[in-house]
């Protein structure tokens, strides 16, 4: 049962769910899921197919616009529909919401890639048959959405019909009501092309600003059939086949989408090639390959839990939907909702380096390198936004983004979070810690990091002998335009003195030559950037003996979360954003996420009063917030409080906690899930000397075994309640740190902790 989701609602409200959690989606291609009959005419769907990192453009409106503020927003498009079938038995159209539903079931498989829907049904005039759908996205073909449907007539059918379309004329959801779904533009794509060739329906459509192009080519078998009728219309082609009831019916239909980004101008071309490749492999042969591949990915990934089924089947839910939805291009990323829903609009967000990337890097590191190759891409575009801002150097990389450019037009919780250049940086760091690619430190990594610690120079200041950062926004939403963010210093210190480490350690190659020429650097800049770092200002205070979150956050107000009504929270949504800037009260993990990524920088005693102190004034209204504090829970030793946030992390979507998965997945939540686990009840710090476990298993388990990937081995945990196993299962000896007890392991060895 932990390895497959299932539900068998037909309400309207959590069919919109149900569209989010069955999405499917290889990280090019994603498809929401929805039924391929449709609902009915009163119920809302969020229909939708979207290519990661396709977008259009539109303009933000402002009632006054300053200089800087984005003046075009980035909005992933809402891409030609493929997914419909229409089923009529005789002339009654088969509909989940008419006649007699005898049996219903909907699954996604975790292990095997594909959504089930087995039904069996009478129809209103007493028509009885059976029918089961599959779906599946394709790992192996990034193009492909493929559909088979098997009708089994029971009784009093003469005649089956399938009617088979794909439609032109779609538009992106809208939601005046919720900041965190698009409010207008919900027009993107225009039909430019459609035909029939080869016995392919072809629909090719352009965005409405960007000029980018898609298409779409559909090609459907069916077993038997008496007749068959194809319909080309200004926006939609229609194949309509009649078939005979003698045995049960097979339906395929092969959909293949490119688009310009990817695949050039020849779009159509191209994924005409992929549909006669396609056409030589029956569906069972694509469902193998999916299989086959994610045989694999589970090999390395999954994470099993004895003794608490729940949290088992909610890890792999959420691992498998990271996998759907990471770019794997180095022209894409992870949008804030994956591929399963238009929520942020598509865009690419910190939430990737701090919350999703450390899966990646330990477990898929090709797809870490991805991930870091596309952020690199947009290095450019960060300078010019960095020069936009007003500096004379570094690198600013955008808030929320695809294509590089700012596309958040609310500056104080976005433009203003700079910390998001430290957490790119810091995401190439831990690269480097966790695979030693000495040739991505010098292609890649040494510029990331010189630009943006030149950014961190620019913005800041020294005053009283100590460097400042004035006038930004650290991860907590709920506090805006601060002087001295503790997260942001923080993580700047760590980026500046990480940049001059990688300096001296190229020094004097031809490598570093070459970037010195390139990025005109010299050596009084790397000084400078040695002193901001050794000299940053971290705010603590005396009394309280904790890190302040920032210079004035302490001197507020306390917000009174006891007394505020339940119906008031998300509190964002109900209250004005000077409202909450003027309280003591955070949207998530701020000061405490900083002692979890950069725990060496405070005495425990320190970490464990500040933890204490901001938990009281914690909303947890982002999802982000949950799993920082079950790691840092794990971290103190408070076991229970622990598992209480990591069940409410791990859930989150499953039970629909935050009321809005309608809109999509929550992935850097997801992300979240596994660093509870790994770096909390496990206590994983990858450090400069190696990699640290300090395991604390949850009373609800009984047992807990995964894999990661370290440096070119291949390293197995297993934990139950007295000890913990290390096995080194592949590459050259490692040593490792147990609750700060050196251990040397050898190939194939077993070594055995207590806890």
């Amino acid at each position: 049962m932990t390895w497959k989701i299932e539900d068998n609602s037909l309400d309207n409200q959590q069919l919109l769910v149900n569209e989010s959690l069955f999405s499917l989606g290889n990280g090019y291609l994603g498809v929401r899921g929805n039924f391929e009959e449709g609902y009915r005419e009163d119920y809302l769907s969020i229909r939708g197919i979207y290519i990661n990192g396709f977008y259009d453009e539109t303009d933000i409106q402002y009632g006054e616009k300053l200089y800087g503020f984005p003046e075009k927003q980035e909005k992933m498009v809402n891409i030609i529909d493929s997914q419909e079938v229409l089923i009529y038995l005789d002339d009654e159209a088969f509909s989940l919401f008419e006649g007699e539903v005898i049996d219903f079931s909907r699954t996604l498989y975790l292990e095997k890639g594909y959504v089930q829907r087995n039904i069996h049904w009478r129809s209103p005039q007493g028509k009885e048959v059976k029918i089961q759908f599959k779906r599946l996205v394709s790992f192996s073909t990034q193009e492909l959405f493929a559909i088979e449907i098997m009708i089994e007539p029971i009784d009093g059918i003469q005649e089956v019909k399938v009617i088979s379309e794909v439609e032109g004329d779609v538009r992106n959801f809208v939601d005046d009501n919720d900041p965190r779904v698009a409010s207008g533009h919900a027009k993107r794509l225009t039909v430019r092309e459609i035909e029939e060739r080869e016995g392919f329906s072809i629909i090719k459509s352009k965005t409405e600003v960007t000029n980018l192009e898609v298409s779409c080519v559909s090609s459907v078998f069916i077993n038997h059939q008496t007749s068959h009728q194809r319909t080309v219309k200004e926006t939609s082609v229609s194949e309509s086949f009649t078939c005979e009831t003698g045995k049960p019916i097979r339906f395929t239909k092969y959909n293949v989408y490119t688009d310009t980004r990817k695949h050039g101008k020849q779009l159509v071309d191209k994924a005409v090639e992929i549909q006669k490749e396609l056409s030589i492999q029956p569906f069972q042969a694509i469902v193998k390959q999916q299989e086959s591949y994610l045989n694999a990915f589970w090999e390395l990934t999954d994470i099993k839990i004895n003794g608490d089924e729940e949290m088992q089947r909610g890890i792999r839910f959420n691992l498998y939907q990271l996998l759907q939805s990471a770019g794997k291009d180095g022209l894409s990323n992870i949008a804030a909702k994956g591929l399963s829903g238009e929520g942020y609009e598509g865009h690419y967000f910190w939430d990737t380096e701090i919350y999703m990337f450390p899966l990646f890097l330990m477990t898929q590191p090709k797809i870490a390198k991805s991930l870091l190759l596309q952020r690199y891409s947009l290095l450019d575009a960060a300078r010019a936004r960095a020069k936009e801002m007003g500096h004379q150097q570094g690198a600013l990389y955008p808030w929320r983004t695809i294509t590089g450019k700012e596309s958040s037009a609310y500056f104080p919780a976005g433009t203003a979070q700079y910390h998001i250049s430290a957490d790119i940086a810091y995401s190439f760091i831990q690269y480097y810690l966790v695979t030693k690619d000495e040739a991505f430190l010098k292609e890649y990594i040494a510029e990331v990091l010189f630009e943006t610690a030149r950014l961190w120079i620019d913005a800041g200041h020294m005053r009283n002998g100590k460097f400042r950062i004035d006038n930004v926004t650290g991860p907590d939403e709920y506090t805006c335009i601060v002087n001295n963010n503790y997260y942001t210093n923080s993580m700047a210190k760590y980026n500046l003195l990480w940049a001059v480490k990688v300096f001296n350690q190229l020094q004097d190659t031809d490598v570093m030559e070459e970037i010195m020429v390139k990025l005109h650097l010299d050596k009084a800049e790397v000084k400078n950037w040695l002193q901001a770092g050794e000299n940053m200002y971290l705010p603590f205070n005396e009394a309280l003996q904790i890190n302040e979150q920032d210079d004035t956050f302490l001197q507020k107000a306390v917000w009174d979360l006891e007394s505020t009504p339940k119906d008031q929270f998300p509190l964002l949504l109900h209250y004005h954003p000077l409202t909450l800037y003027r309280y003591q009260v955070c949207k998530q993990a701020d000061t405490v996420l900083a002692h979890f990524l950069l725990e060496d920088e405070e005495d425990l005693d320190i970490i464990k009063n500040t933890f204490d102190y901001y938990e009281n004034i914690t909303t947890h209204d982002s999802s982000l917030s949950y799993c920082v504090h079950s790691i840092m829970s794990s971290k103190l030793g408070y076991t229970s409080k622990a598992y209480d946030y990591f069940s409410k992390t791990a859930l989150l979507d499953l039970n629909n906690t935050h009321g809005n998965t309608k809109d999509g997945l929550h992935l850097a939540n997801m992300g979240g899930t596994w660093l509870a686990i790994i770096f909390g009840f496990c206590g994983l710090r990858v450090k400069e000397n190696g990699i640290h476990f300090q395991p604390k298993l949850p009373q609800q388990w009984e047992a807990l075994s995964f894999k990661l990937r370290y440096q070119k081995r291949i390293l197995e945990l297993d934990l139950n309640q007295e000890y913990v196993i290390y096995k080194l299962i592949s590459g050259e000896n490692l040593t490792i740190y147990h609750n700060e007890k050196e251990i040397l392991l050898e190939q194939h060895e077993t070594v055995k902790y207590l806890m």
